[in-house]
């Protein structure tokens, strides 16, 4: 299973049982008190996602690796095709 069809699985059972439960379909007579709670529970979880996402992505970002031999190596490559080049008529 992909990964994407393991994340539409997840959402489609979280929202079956978000409308099970706010909706009252199952018949467990859930206290009013209960089911306003459950109403506004997606846009909650959407924000929770959103921080989580944010907070991952600036952590990769501050403890990102700086690859010094590749960039070398990079640099080089890049100095010996801009020589062929100007041997064969190219100008820079």
């Amino acid at each position: 299973m992909t990964k994407l069809g393991q994340w539409l699985l997840t959402l489609g059972l979280l929202g079956g049982t978000w409308a099970g439960l706010t909706f009252d379909a199952l018949g467990l007579g859930l206290p009013e008190s209960g089911r306003r709670l459950l109403w506004p529970l997606p846009a909650y979880l959407l924000v929770a996602f959103g921080c989580y996402s944010l907070a991952t992505v600036g952590y990769r970002l501050a403890t990102f690796n700086d690859c010094r031999g590749a960039a070398e190596e990079l640099q080089a490559q890049i100095r010996e095709a801009r020589a062929d080049l100007e041997s064969r008529g190219f100008c820079f």
